[in-house]
């Protein structure tokens, strides 16, 4: 793996992440490129990651192998018409970590015969612990979904799943999940204030008590519900707590929450691909 060359087109912040974490995991930056619009990214891209750089799209794909794009999803399609024959030309793998934009779409703007991975990653990525599924197209083939998960890998767990349409369940899990611990962390901060403890010190014990939490679930081969009863103790302090949450339709609300996330997921994909 570490012998192909890889191009990301697109430079912001989860290419970045992308990048540090194959050179963290032994990559050679001379066998990577990065395009960008913006001159002042690529200027530190050379400077602190020391890869290649490039304005140009096309010298990113006639210089590798596999083609990572990281461009925002509104500007996907013109950016794939721009590269469709080159690409079909050199036949490169690509990869899309474009939220939305179905392989469909991809296929229709770049061309049915090429090979494309589509991945929903999420924003813990930034800090290699991110949660990445990906799905292949029938024209990529067992080494080339090897090189694809070796990328995603580099900056946390990386999953495949079968079907297209579930990365519409994963895009309500996982790629909008970050977003729901924060808004419970949240919740518990201003309950913390208002029992009297200072933003500091609540803020500290909520971090903590969410990445202790973690870790124990990623670390333990039991469910979630048996890691909470093994914490319920009964006529305690938690179990009035967690009977709070149920008397509210905690899990309910949950459940509405994420079918809610899929459904929006579903329909940007259409309007996307439409656009």
């Amino acid at each position: 793996m570490k012998t192909r060359s890889i191009g990301f087109i697109g430079g912001g912040n989860m290419a970045t992440s992308l990048i540090s974490g194959l050179i963290a995991s032994g990559y050679s930056p001379q066998k990577i490129w990065v395009s960008d619009t913006n001159e002042a990214t690529l200027k530190s891209h050379a400077e602190h990651l020391q890869v290649n750089t490039t304005v140009s799209n096309e010298v990113v794909i006639a210089s590798v192998e596999v083609v990572v794009l990281a461009v925002k999803p509104q500007v996907l399609h013109e950016v794939a018409r721009q590269i469709a024959q080159l690409t079909q030309q050199k036949k490169v793998l690509i990869v899309s970590i474009a939220a939305g934009i179905s392989q469909y779409s991809l296929a229709q703007w770049l061309g049915d015969d090429v090979a494309i991975v589509r991945c929903m990653p999420n924003t813990p990525a930034l800090v290699l612990t991110g949660a990445t599924v990906l799905h292949a197209n029938q024209n990529v083939n067992n080494e080339q979904k090897d090189l694809a998960e070796n990328i995603l890998r580099s900056v946390g767990l990386a999953l495949w799943v079968e079907d297209e349409t579930q990365l519409d369940a994963v895009t309500a899990v996982s790629g909008s999940g970050p977003a729901y611990f924060f808004l419970l962390m949240e919740a518990m901060e201003k309950a913390a204030l208002d029992m009297g403890l200072d933003e500091r010190t609540a803020r500290l014990l909520i971090q903590q008590t969410a990445l202790g939490a973690a870790k124990i679930a990623l670390e333990s081969t039991e469910s979630p519900t048996l890691l909470r009863e093994r914490v319920t103790s009964p006529g305690g302090t938690t179990q009035k707590a967690i009977e709070t949450f149920q008397q509210n339709d905690f899990t309910g609300i949950v459940s509405k929450a994420l079918h809610a996330a899929r459904i929006r997921s579903i329909e940007m994909s259409k309007q996307l691909g439409d656009n």
